[in-house]
């Protein structure tokens, strides 16, 4: 146990901590500083010949341009495209329309509807677009943004079009269906209770008295509209994500618990039952046909399309794609990783050929959505230099084998009880940057060795790091930040914090019991593991941590 090496193994990723809590730096600058010293440190301790490190960093700038960059970049587009032709008004018109009972408008509104934005677009849109919206239908600042982020943790991993889960799946050489199969499964849970956080989070008013609603008084009427909210997101989420992949899990998932969520709702309102002290007053919009209801979903309905037709269930046109790709090797040391390109069947692509088309049907001239992806571009730069910075640190740890020296000493020192550890580490990962991608692109590794040393399945390992990205999230600065400012709101970090902490302590709790027992029920068994080899041939990521290679593939 190398003490030493796994201290400065860990430089890169203190200082990505220390930089951004203590001294606030934004995630680029410190990203950068990461990336840097993961460079001093391979070359000066691990001895990685500048060469090599050269070519480690470029090989994570491409998996970062591609597809990952790409697919954020189209995704966000989509969506400020939609916001520059109001289709985005419609959409929050038609959901807010349904009801006029706060429990049942913050299900649809964060729950169902700021689902569909993580799984479209991700990066703080499922958090400010709903917070905003509940404010602007009466909901108090804070209360509105912490219903928001209650309903953002566990979609998280299959945000932007499941990037976050492709791309850890890509880094440590697994299977990405797979992966997203397990990760659902550890997350049913989660996806089930959350509902009924949020209807007992959203009922929380007082009456004339200044009485508080009970617990059974919140939940009487919406209980079982919770319930099957829940249900049918995970539900529908785990068959696409086993049959099609992560890209459109939470997609569809949200879009089938919206049709439910609403249809129960609207049910509830006719029926006279629900309690008026949860009534809110909601204006009435203008009156929509089926051809402004359709133009204003038409770019997510064509991003849905595309992405299925193009998907493992439409066998014939997924071959006919395939041959439009590039296998490279980027680096020059020993066990090398290979790189794929697909140049078209890739989900940025689709989703940029879906907005284009989309917009032209909601009317954006070619000027405008050329305006749009200037400034989308630019907005998004920040966010393009934290992932390349984080890809090119993350290919560099793994191949010096600081990534090694980090897994090594947690085994040691943890040994069998690890898996209570995993779903912390990735928390603290999501916390620190905001985002599951970073999460998962700094620990998957770690997560992985730690699999291959105790002889438990890499997918549920990986998997734990995605289930505890649910929690960090929830409650990182950023994300507090991005909500708050949805709602106009300035000096109520603290506040909020505050509020939405014990829900994520209580859920990291839960996921370590998960982590620790669930390996071991059934269903886990059932999954199994998938084989996956590289291109490149065989990897040290799938053998034991004693008998890894200094220099380690990632």
């Amino acid at each position: 146990m190398d003490v030493a090496a796994f201290l400065l193994a860990l430089v890169p990723i203190i200082w990505l901590v220390v930089m951004l809590l203590c001294f606030k730096w934004p995630a680029w600058k410190a990203a950068i500083g990461s990336f840097a010293l993961s460079c001093v440190l391979a070359f000066a301790w691990w001895h990685l010949p500048a060469a090599q490190i050269a070519t480690a960093s470029l090989e994570g700038f491409l998996m970062a341009l591609w597809p990952i960059v790409l697919v954020i970049i189209a995704a966000v587009f989509t969506y400020n495209l939609c916001v520059r032709t109001g289709a985005m008004d419609v959409i929050g018109s038609m959901i807010t329309s349904i009801s006029s009972d706060r429990r049942l408008l913050a299900l649809l509104v964060a729950w169902c509807f700021g689902g569909f934005m993580e799984g479209m677009a991700g990066f703080g849109t499922a958090v400010a677009i709903p917070a905003g919206m509940l404010a602007g239908l009466g909901f108090e600042a804070v209360p509105a943004v912490l219903i928001c982020l209650l309903a953002n943790g566990v979609p998280t991993p299959y945000g932007s079009i499941g990037i976050p889960t492709v791309s850890v799946a890509d880094l440590v050489g697994l299977d990405s269906l797979h992966l997203a199969t397990v990760q659902l499964a550890q997350l049913a849970p989660f996806f089930v209770a959350m509902p009924l956080l949020i209807v007992l989070v959203a009922g929380r008013v007082a009456d004339g008295q200044g009485n508080v609603a009970s617990v059974s008084e919140r939940l009487h009427g919406v209980a079982g509209v919770a319930l099957l909210s829940g249900v049918s997101f995970v539900g529908t989420a785990l068959v696409v994500a086993m049959f099609v992949g992560p890209e459109l899990a939470v997609v569809v998932g949200s879009i089938v618990s919206l049709a439910l969520t609403a249809a129960l709702a609207m049910r509830a309102e006719k029926s006279g039952h629900l309690d008026a002290r949860f009534h809110m007053n909601i204006e009435a919009g203008e009156q929509l046909t089926v051809k402004s209801a359709l133009s204003a979903w038409s770019c997510f309905i064509l991003i849905f399309v595309l992405l299925l037709g193009t998907s493992n269930l439409v066998p014939a046109v997924h071959a006919a794609l395939a041959p439009f790709a590039s296998h490279v090797q980027v680096y020059c040391g020993e066990n090398p990783g290979a790189l794929t390109f697909s140049w078209i069947n890739t989900p940025g692509v689709w989703i940029f050929l879906a907005a284009f088309v989309g917009g032209a049907i909601q009317g954006a001239s070619p000027r405008l959505m050329g305006e749009v992806l200037a400034a989308t571009v630019k907005q998004m730069m920040p966010t393009v230099i934290t992932m390349l910075s984080v890809l090119g640190c993350a290919k560099v740890m793994g191949y010096a084998g600081m990534i090694s020296s980090i897994s090594a000493f947690c085994i040691a020192v943890a040994g069998g009880l690890y898996p209570i550890l995993a779903p912390w580490i990735g928390a603290v990962g999501a916390f620190v940057t905001g985002s599951g991608t970073s999460s998962g692109m700094l620990f998957g590794p770690i997560q992985s060795q730690a699999a291959t040393a105790l002889d438990v399945s890499d997918y549920w390992m990986v998997a734990l790091n995605a289930l505890g990205v649910a929690a960090g999230k929830m409650i990182s600065p950023q994300t507090l930040a991005i909500g708050l400012a949805a709602v106009h709101v300035r000096g109520k970090d603290a506040e909020l914090l505050g509020a939405v902490l014990p829900y994520a302590a209580g859920m990291l709790v839960l996921m370590s019991a998960i982590a620790m027992f669930g390996q071991n029920l059934p269903l886990q068994s059932a999954l199994g593991d998938v084989p996956y080899v590289p291109a490149s041939g065989d990897t040290p990521w799938l053998l034991p941590v004693q008998e890894c290679p200094q220099r380690l593939v990632v």
